[in-house]
């Protein structure tokens, strides 16, 4: 299942499946801030990638910063994933919204466009970031996923961004959304 939708120079599409098998220029992780791996999102693209390299990858930008802030993104190879790269970024986790949740939600989506675009990757697919653990109501992070991705492809920073959903469900909840604010 997936719906795409023409904005300006590029496209974005809204799918259901598994982020891990797709083959584009990059993945995005909804990391933690410490790059370690967990469950959900995370643990699926660490394992597929090859947990060993991919931590050994992430160890080595941590002893750099000391921690990614919510917000910020950075990048790895993609190792064993289709995707040539994997961008790490880090959404809020949910506070009931006086936190700056909603500001730190788009940067992590804006952040990773730019990265992106420093590094000549055209193609990239998003997770629903904050929805999971972190308990980002989903309405809302898809309005301002959606709203940050179209800014972004219509700045030209990647020629597509694919938002890959996990379940009918959350695919119709995007599709809905992608329809009023697409």
């Amino acid at each position: 299942m997936q719906n795409t939708w023409s904005i300006g120079p590029g496209r974005i599409t809204v799918r259901e499946g598994d982020i891990t098998r797709l083959d584009v220029d990059a993945i995005v992780n909804a990391a933690n801030s410490r790059l370690a791996g967990g469950g959900g999102v995370d643990g699926a693209i660490h394992r597929a990638a090859g947990i060993e390299r991919l931590q050994a990858a992430c160890r080595a930008i941590i002893r750099e910063i000391g921690s990614l802030p919510p917000g910020e993104a950075v990048l790895t190879p993609g190792f064993d994933l289709p995707a040539r790269h994997i961008i790490h970024t880090v959404g809020p986790i949910w506070r009931g919204g006086n936190a700056n949740e909603p500001g730190l939600l788009e940067n992590a989506y804006a952040n990773s466009l730019r990265l992106a675009h420093e590094h000549d990757i055209r193609t990239m697919a998003f997770p629903a970031i904050s929805c999971g653990v972190y308990g980002y109501p989903v309405e809302d992070a898809a309005q301002i996923a959606l709203s940050a991705l179209k800014r972004g492809v219509n700045q030209g920073l990647v020629q597509e961004a694919v938002m890959v959903l996990h379940g009918e469900p959350a695919y119709r909840l995007w599709t809905r959304a992608a329809e009023h604010i697409l």
